[in-house]
């Protein structure tokens, strides 16, 4: 037996509502987009992006919602995960099955929609590019300011600190010149980024935007975090993430449970657990347990289902080799039988096109955001076959995987740079709009 150490769970802050209560207040911020996501689900076929007129107006009398409403619900539903559009085709997504059952699932599909709060609430068309994309990258400080504070806080004090962080990010981006340059001025004349009328515009649309996410309430010249808020700002600053605990006996458990309490363990301890599962199973029957889990809508499930399926070998050939004509399943499937056939798992990446790396890329990505902590997202990056980021936005939005927005806004918010933050917004709302 193997003895792992591990640190302590961190405890949320005193008065944070436990899990089940978080998730409940989650249902009900996200109920109509659950609504339409499952109206969708059942067959309606709403078309893509943005919502086709006539199932628009179909929703809007099946659901007794008016069209504006089903309209934020259909986008909310997207971008939490509950829904996801295969060509012209909507398909519920993973959460969407767990909603009911799984507190998990609902509150990462929450998460996901709180990341993406400057896509469920537009900016105004009248502000510069640079200003709103300073605006997102500075409106972490001011929710930590407001989780810190553990109450209200008046919008003076999260102007001022927005002012503030935002003349920072501005000046960070300025180039500095070559060649002898003349001393800087004294530091009180350093004038500001933006007006302050900018910044308390900029302000308006990132509490409205958090509020309309359900992240924070607005008062009389205040704002502070809901619960939910609070929980995930808490979260993202102690860099945690909602994922399954380690095993304790997974040889009776479903695949999907095993695999999910294999997740966290290192390759060997993983290999042994998968061993001692597949023993207690028909070969057979073991192998389309996995492979029925790897064709579910669960990103790291699918990866890992594979991994397992490594370690059964040559009886899994056979059903391996069929399924590498499934799209979802194709790149996996490839791999397993370049290195089933000796390649080097360095080298297997060669056996897929370009497409079928990028489907793969952003699958994985979906994986990490997901299950797992913002630096594994942003040092995923350098594992994409493009060579920079601009063509690797290009392919991610071409090759149609139904995660990109949530992958490219999740990168987006986990991102350091500025600039290749900024580019990675503007992609995901070109692919949740629908624009080129």
């Amino acid at each position: 037996m193997t003895t792992r150490r591990t640190r302590p769970a961190p405890r949320p802050p005193e008065g944070t509502p436990p899990r089940a209560e978080l998730a409940r207040q989650a249902r009900k911020a996200l109920a109509d987009a659950v609504r339409i996501a499952r109206w969708a689900a059942d067959g309606a076929g709403p078309g893509g992006p943005p919502l086709a007129a006539q199932a628009l107006e179909h929703a809007a009398a099946a659901l007794e919602l008016s069209p504006a409403q089903v309209r934020s619900g259909w986008d909310r539903a997207r971008l939490a995960g509950l829904v996801e559009l295969h060509g012209d085709t909507a398909r519920p997504g993973w959460r969407l099955r767990a909603w009911d059952r799984d507190d998990s699932a609902v509150l990462r599909g929450w998460v996901a929609l709180f990341d993406a709060w400057s896509l469920v609430h537009p900016a105004p068309r009248d502000i510069e590019s640079t200003a709103v994309a300073e605006a997102v990258e500075a409106v972490p400080q001011v929710l930590s300011l407001l989780q810190l504070s553990a109450g209200p806080v008046t919008v003076p004090a999260l102007l001022d600190l927005l002012g503030q962080r935002v003349a920072e990010l501005h000046e960070e981006r300025c180039e500095v010149p070559y060649g002898p340059q003349p001393l800087p001025a004294p530091a009180e004349s350093v004038p500001t980024a933006h007006s302050p009328e900018l910044v308390a515009l900029l302000l308006d649309w990132a509490l409205e935007g958090l509020a309309a996410v359900g992240a924070l309430t607005l008062g009389a010249g205040q704002a502070t975090l809901t619960p939910l808020g609070n929980w995930a700002v808490w979260v993202k600053l102690e860099q945690i993430c909602v994922a399954a605990q380690s095993p304790a006996g997974n040889i009776e458990q479903a695949a999907a449970d095993m695999l999910l309490g294999c997740a966290r363990l290192t390759p060997g301890p993983a290999r042994a657990e998968y061993r001692a599962w597949l023993a207690a199973r028909p070969v057979g029957s073991a192998v389309a347990e996995l492979l029925g889990v790897a064709r579910g809508e669960d990103a790291l499930l699918r990866g890992l289902a594979f991994e397992a399926l490594r370690v059964v070998g040559a009886p899994a050939e056979p059903e391996v080799r069929a399924v590498a004509t499934d799209p979802s399943l194709r790149p996996y499937a490839l791999l397993w039988l370049a290195e089933y056939d000796g390649a080097d798992p360095e080298d297997a990446q060669e056996v897929l096109s370009r497409e079928e790396a990028t489907w793969l890329w952003v699958d994985t990505a979906a994986a990490v955001a997901d299950h797992g902590e913002t630096g594994l997202l942003v040092r995923h990056l350098d594992t994409a076959v493009q060579g920079t980021v601009p063509a690797l936005l290009d392919e991610v939005r071409a090759v149609g995987h139904p995660r990109t927005v949530q992958v490219l806004v999740a990168l987006a918010a986990a991102h350091p740079d500025p600039a290749l933050a900024k580019a990675v917004r503007k992609a995901a709302f070109q692919v949740h709009t629908g624009g080129a």
